[in-house]
């Protein structure tokens, strides 16, 4: 009987009025009003574009169409679109003034107007325009009988030009199918810069046919071809998406100099001689591709001229595949070691006055910019690259923080106040581990800085880092995704909405429906877990995963050789993810017994821990046939060794002295077992 009652109240409710607060928009727009009434979805909704827009607005529409009928079930009459006003009296009316361009400062702004029987988007452009598509998706509704939009109105732009994502492909490749799906992902996230890090000590990742030696010396066999490059240039262009190549150059040089030793700065000492002699010019090779992760001492030679002939050659093959203007030459973490060893390079600096090697290193980059404006290209570079002598016209990408012994935001200061371009990643670097909201609650624009107005314009934006070295093509999008959603909200959404529980509420779904875009995020930890328990049942490993999160910072691969890039990333650590899902409930229900000790609350608190207790039991039954699941149980045992006693203290009936309990607590701290950690952690401190 209680079900019937269910279903009538269901059918009372169908098609209630909407409240913004439900609604699970991200990036949160600019100005959002919902009023009374519903849109509702039927066979015959069909859309018309008019105006002046750029084709990508055709394939975009009808990915539109094919993802609303995929959500829906419904069947539409309409199929591909591929003119304008094909439906002049369609229900969804999209206007654009104009063919939208790639690139930055393009007006991206657009309105959605949703009334009972009509919806309009009007855009300047038709990346606008996608924009606004992508906003209407995520207001979709149902009741318990149909699929329908909140009458609403909707004005949006972005508060920053620059809204990036870099992924490397030169530790662990990643195919065309994962660069692709990344970039669906950036597109419904109103982002529009794709970094594609590509050449570094561990590879070159591009066709090069004047120097194939490239990849066939340093690549593995693992490379983009020219025509697959720019199948993915094409496939962005049509998302909306500018892609940004790097090739980093004069550090992390492992992977070109293995195949160009003798533009190389390293010297050798000879065998039973004495004196030094510098190897360049000759055809032997002391470099190989690096195989661990780190700073490596190979570097260019910058006092070569054959270095600045092989580069100029590289990028006049390069830079025509990628017709966007920006060109990443990296420019980070250039040691210096082989230029203080090397006699020629000293005295070449001598030669022109360049007293340190920071401006031997902007000589190096400013050869650079003229190879590159040749194609039409603007240098940007990691932030190691400023120096006074660096030509205006560089974008500096600012990276470091306090654990480079910077203060957070302070290079991007520096080079606003020095009159150049900057985009902000520190903070944003996703590989670290660290959790959504840290990353949520750091803005581009610095808080307290004294900026004018026209030092903040230089500010472009933000971009999250995706560096691979303990990264496969498995595992890369739980990496990168939900988190950069959230990014991507701090960099279109306005500086006030900070909200994290909103935030949180608002990422659950869109995680979810990344999923329709392709990506792995969600689906693939269940394929690394039937690994690890050897195809037998997952509920207790699955369940012990949402209270562990992998280890932060770069503590997992302690000094970069306890994973090389061919180790497998198969482990219980690659199936974890930040932001541990039941963690966040625990620490809720903590929260709460401590501010009301309810006999409710306590069963609350109480629950998690009878059900770790289980979980530990669950998991050595698993491990008898599965090897892969041993590392994990000195962990598990801890965390139920400590809620048995913690039940204890609920209801306490403990006999434990505080600092019996508090070492006990402790030892969930532990971060020795399978590279991970426990989340609950500081949730049970709490508790003690």
């Amino acid at each position: 009987m209680k079900y019937l009652f269910v279903l009538l109240l269901a059918g009372v409710t169908a098609g209630a009025q909407v409240k913004k607060e439900q609604l699970n928009l991200m990036p949160w727009p600019q100005n959002v009003v919902v009023n009374e009434g519903n849109f509702t979805l039927s066979k015959n909704f069909k859309v018309n574009i008019s105006g002046n827009p750029n084709p990508r607005i055709f394939g975009g529409v009808t990915r539109f169409l094919r993802r609303l009928d995929g959500r829906t079930g419904i069947f539409f009459e309409q199929g591909f679109i591929s003119k304008l006003n094909e439906f002049p009296n369609a229900e969804l009316q999209i206007n654009c003034d104009k063919n939208g361009k790639i690139g930055l400062y393009e007006d991206e702004s657009y309105s959605v107007d949703i009334k009972s029987n009509k919806i309009t988007i009007n855009a300047t452009s038709d990346l606008g325009a996608l924009h606004g598509l992508e906003t209407l998706l995520q207001l979709l509704q149902n009741d318990s009988k149909s699929f329908y939009f909140p009458v609403s109105q909707i004005s949006d732009f972005p508060r920053f030009t620059w809204r990036g994502l870099m992924i490397d492909a030169a530790r662990h490749f990643q195919p065309v199918d994962v660069i692709k799906r990344n970039i669906d992902a950036l597109a419904a996230m109103k982002m529009n810069v794709f970094h594609w890090h590509l050449v570094d000590d561990q590879g070159w990742r591009i066709e090069t046919k004047k120097h194939p030696k490239l990849i066939e010396l340093a690549s593995d066999g693992l490379y983009y071809t020219q025509e697959e490059i720019r199948n993915i240039v094409k496939y962005a262009d049509e998302r909306g998406i500018l892609i940004v190549p790097e090739i980093d150059v004069p550090g992390h040089g492992s992977a070109i100099l293995t195949a160009f030793p003798e533009i190389g700065s390293k010297v050798i000492t000879l065998t039973g001689g004495t004196s030094e002699k510098n190897i360049q010019g000759t055809a032997i090779s002391t470099y190989g591709i690096e195989r661990n992760a780190g700073i490596f001492s190979p570097t260019l030679d910058p006092s070569n001229p054959k270095t600045y002939k092989i580069l100029s050659e590289l990028f006049d093959e390069v830079c025509p595949l990628f017709p966007g203007a920006y060109f990443h030459i990296g420019g980070d973490e250039n040691e210096g070691k082989d230029w203080d060893a090397n006699p020629k390079i000293q005295e070449f600096k001598k030669k022109h006055n360049l007293k340190t090697n920071h401006e031997l290193q902007t000589y190096f980059t400013m050869q650079l910019a003229p190879m590159l404006k040749k194609h039409g290209k603007q240098l940007m570079g990691w932030e190691e690259i400023l120096t006074k002598d660096l030509s205006k016209e560089a974008i500096v990408h600012s990276w470091r923080g306090p654990n480079e012994g910077v203060a957070p935001g302070q290079s991007l200061v520096d080079a606003v106040k020095k009159g150049y371009k900057t985009v902000l990643s520190n903070g944003y670097y996703i590989d670290l581990m660290y959790p959504v909201a840290s990353h949520y609650l750091n803005d581009p624009m610095p808080k307290g800085a004294d900026l004018t107005a026209e030092e903040k314009a230089r500010i472009l934006g933000g971009e999250a880092t995706m560096w691979t070295e303990l990264t496969t093509p498995e595992t890369i999008d739980s990496r990168v995704w939900p988190r950069t959603a959230a990014i991507a909200e701090r960099l279109w959404s306005a500086e006030t909405v900070t909200d994290l529980a909103s935030m949180r509420k608002r990422l659950e779904n869109v995680s979810f429906r990344l999923e329709e875009l392709g990506l792995t995020h969600i689906k693939n930890k269940d394929v690394i877990l039937r690994n690890i328990t050897n195809n037998q049942n997952l509920e207790s490993i699955n369940e012990f995963s949402n209270v562990c999160e992998p280890l932060k910072g770069y503590t997992r691969n302690k000094g970069g050789t306890e994973y090389q890039m061919y180790s497998p990333l198969t482990l219980f650590a690659d199936a974890c993810t930040p932001d541990a899902k039941e963690s966040l409930a625990f620490n809720d229900a903590v929260t709460q017994y401590l501010a009301n000790k309810t006999e409710e609350n306590k069963a609350k608190v109480a629950s998690f821990f009878n059900k770790w207790i289980t979980l530990n039991k669950g998991l050595i039954e698993l491990s008898a046939n599965a090897p892969l699941v041993q590392p994990i149980l000195p962990l598990s045992k801890k965390l139920s060794d400590a809620s048995q006693e913690l039940l204890l203290v609920l209801d306490k009936k403990s006999t434990l002295q505080a600092a019996d309990l508090k070492s006990l607590i402790e030892q969930c701290n532990t971060k020795d077992h399978a590279d991970v950690e426990l989340s609950v952690y500081e949730s049970l401190k709490k508790l003690i």
